[in-house]
């Protein structure tokens, strides 16, 4: 069966693996896809400390071990952060936080949170694909983006609705299920760790794989990256899911909700009108806050100065400033 993922299948059959299991769950368990994605995106990031981190021939490497070895520490590691760049961190911590709801949160996850997820996963994927491949001829074309057809469909629409709406107490057991599931992976993987500190081999090993990532990215950095990583869509995801976790409900009718893209008039522009990210709504149908949400490399003044004008235009008409 094809799928996005196609392009790890040769040189990180692992990360494959787990993004397959992510894809087939996507549709008919999006709760067990957003689990699998966030063990992908762990699985990647360690591939890339060993990669990227320690020493060779007397050369530090750009990846500096966190304080402790566990997903969170490794994605806000400085070197990190540096390294992917703000707008891929972006998307990585989406799948970070997504996945840790997904094990630990009732919150409902549904298909759509789902596939958001993967096309994120999909996006990280691609960079890795596109930046470390050592073999240029099985590099993913610039072009190729996610195709939510390649999801595996319910071979029964009403199983799969009935699914979506399952009870508490199935959601629990879910929960259980994948609470033992992260912890019988996490004492593998330690285990794994701890006996290849013990290998001499792996020192030789981690040595060759420098060398050749080294030699890759050489290459791979020759022609630029021109793919599309969709970053807009990973910011509005981003505030999105913060604003879920916050307790917020999104393009709801009335009460305490949150409208996205809302017209304003007043702003100090040719047509007078401006259209705000987001603004947060109170039970008394006034605004309380606005959200703007601006591109990584963007500076956040120009936002807020936007945020600051937005405010002023709901003051004037709804007589309370947000």
């Amino acid at each position: 069966m094809a799928s996005n993922f196609s392009f790890l299948q040769a040189e990180w059959p692992a990360l494959y693996a787990e993004a397959t299991k992510a894809e087939q769950a996507a549709l008919t368990d999006p709760r067990t896809a957003c689990f699998y994605a966030r063990r992908t995106l762990e699985l990647a990031v360690v591939w890339l400390f060993q990669a990227e981190g320690g020493q060779s021939n007397g050369v530090r490497g750009k990846l500096q071990m966190p304080y402790k070895p566990d997903l969170s520490a490794f994605l806000f590691e400085p070197s990190f952060k540096v390294l992917v760049g703000p707008a891929l961190h972006a998307k990585m911590d989406v799948i970070r936080k997504q996945g840790n709801n997904a094990v630990h949160s009732a919150r409902p996850i549904i298909a759509a949170d789902a596939t958001a997820v993967l096309r994120e996963l999909f996006q990280v994927a691609f960079w890795l694909a596109r930046h470390y491949g050592r073999n240029v001829a099985q590099r993913p074309d610039p072009g190729l983006q996610f195709r939510t057809d390649l999801l595996p469909r319910p071979a029964d629409a009403a199983a799969a609705q009935a699914a979506a709406s399952a009870s508490a107490q199935a959601t629990q057991a879910a929960l259980d299920k994948l609470a033992k599931l992260a912890d019988a992976l996490a004492t593998r993987d330690a285990a794994l760790a701890a006996a290849q500190q013990k290998s001499a081999a792996l020192d030789a090993e981690l040595a060759q794989l420098r060398a050749e990532v080294a030699a890759a990215k050489a290459v791979n950095t020759i022609t630029p990256d021109t793919h599309d990583y969709n970053e807009a869509e990973t910011r509005d995801l981003y505030i999105d899911l913060l604003l879920k976790e916050a307790g917020w409900k999104l393009d709801q009718a009335q009460g305490n909700d949150v409208k996205r893209e809302y017209e304003v008039q007043g702003m100090p522009n040719n047509e007078g009108k401006g259209f705000v990210d987001y603004v947060m709504w109170g039970d008394d149908g006034l605004p309380l806050a606005v959200v703007e949400a601006k591109r990584t490399r963007r500076d956040a003044r120009v936002g807020q100065q936007q945020a600051k004008l937005y405010a002023d235009c709901l003051q004037a008409q709804c007589g309370q400033r947000p």
